[in-house]
């Protein structure tokens, strides 16, 4: 296959990408991730002696980054037969996918901008290897097999999903019993939504949102959209640069945590009036609409740090404006009928991803040690699930912390016998 400025790539690993010639400096990018991935890299390194997924087709749907580069490379070297796609369109670094081709054999479907017809044909394209193992971020590879292919599934494991987004859908069809595979929530892995999640997220954010804009956060009036995991890393991350923090939610106790942990808690609505940047964080439809718009002072500054733009009521921002221009890279201006002005960040779309990033390589290593593991599990132990959404196994999630803290030359106490006893009994108290 050729890429897409027509220049001769080669025909194995198959691929879509911009440019080939971007791999060496790739290269450089995912060698960096690398050295902030030391958990990931102990387990590349058993799988390269063990091979856990020999022979194994794993079809990814993630975002194409440097760490997600390092992934790939520890399923390869578990033995897998590995493709990627990318889980959004503006998430993919051009030169990343070119290292994975050219210096580490793996077939990629992505280029930065893609349009979304190209998004699903490199959906396609990964379906279209016939995976024993999905890995998802955003459900979407899922969510293409039960819906154009089904007949796939007699032949698919199971699979992993990354985000709190694709782990609802599949929940979904697991409530609806049409769930044609097993699959494990990653997301829900306690190392996971505890760290990439909160300190991921929160400071990826911050990094696009001040990356697009430049503007000073000390003394703005920000809104968060969600007090889950996500945006309680994000309000924390705007309230250690200075700014005086709205959390508005659905969810009286995620409400009642963000009043406690000294948050202002109210509606949308009332939010939308006083605000100068807002940010949903909630994998919901239209958590800003067109009559929070209708309220939003002139310069308001919107982004979505949820998994899909649709956070956003973005049709209705466009039916209200009488012009709207591009004023900055990732930045859209929208000027009502009015001549007040409002700011959409990297189309609405991961603004960590689009106009950053993404997490930094040292939080996504425990993210992707869940996903190697837990592809070497479901390829062990696939034939004892049922077409349910499993969590992570607990010994796994406590291996992966219990690295991570090696890592980072930390000691922990264990329990003596006397505390073990004490701890299962029940004659011993006060």
């Amino acid at each position: 296959m050729e890429h897409e400025r027509g220049r001769a790539v080669s025909p194995t690993p198959d691929n879509h990408i911009k440019d080939i010639a971007l791999a060496p400096q790739g290269v450089l990018r995912v060698e960096w991730a690398d050295m902030q991935m030391p958990v990931l890299g102990a387990i590349r390194r058993r799988f390269e002696k063990e091979k856990p997924l020999d022979g194994v087709r794993c079809g990814c749907c993630l975002h194409v980054t440097t760490e997600t580069a390092n992934l790939m490379r520890t399923l390869k070297a578990g033995g897998a037969d590995v493709a990627l796609c990318a889980s959004n369109p503006l998430s993919t670094q051009d030169d990343t996918a070119a290292a994975l081709v050219q210096e580490y054999g793996i077939s990629v479907y992505a280029i930065r901008g893609e349009d979304n017809d190209t998004y699903y044909q490199h959906i396609s394209s990964v379906v279209g290897r016939k995976p024993q193992i999905t890995m998802d971020d955003g459900a979407d590879v899922i969510s293409v097999i039960h819906s154009e292919q089904p007949e796939l599934a007699e032949g698919i494991y199971g699979g992993t999903e990354e985000t709190t987004t694709g782990v609802i859908r599949l929940k979904a069809l697991e409530k609806e019993e049409r769930l044609l595979f097993p699959v494990i929530a990653v997301n829900d892995a306690s190392t996971k939504h505890f760290f990439d999640n909160r300190y991921g997220t929160g400071q990826s954010t911050l990094d696009g949102i001040l990356r697009a804009t430049n503007m000073l956060i000390a003394g703005t009036v920000c809104v968060v959209a969600g007090y889950g995991w996500c945006g309680r890393g994000l309000a924390n991350r705007l309230k250690g640069h200075g700014a005086d923090v709205i959390v508005t939610e659905v969810d009286p106790l995620k409400a009642l945590e963000a009043l406690m942990d000294g948050f202002r808690v109210m509606r949308m609505a009332e939010a939308a009036k006083v605000a100068r940047l807002f940010v949903t964080a909630t994998g919901d439809i239209h958590v800003i609409r067109k009559e929070h718009f209708a309220n939003m002072r002139d310069g308001a500054i919107v982004a979505n740090t949820g998994h899909f733009n649709v956070e956003i009521d973005i049709p209705a921002l466009e039916e209200m404006a009488s012009k709207r221009r591009t004023v900055r890279e990732n930045v859209e201006e929208f000027t009502l009928d009015d001549g007040r002005r409002i700011y959409l960040l990297a189309e609405g779309r991961l603004v960590n991803l689009a106009a950053a990033e993404g997490h930094p390589a040292a939080v996504m290593d425990m993210s992707f040690a869940n996903q190697a593991l837990s592809a070497e599990y479901m390829a062990k132990y696939h034939e004892k699930l049922e077409n349910k959404v499993y969590v992570v196994p607990r010994q796994l999630d406590d291996e992966i912390a219990r690295l991570k803290l090696q890592t980072r030359d930390v000691r922990i106490d264990e329990l003596t016998e006397e505390q073990v006893k004490y701890l299962s009994s029940w004659d011993q108290g006060t």
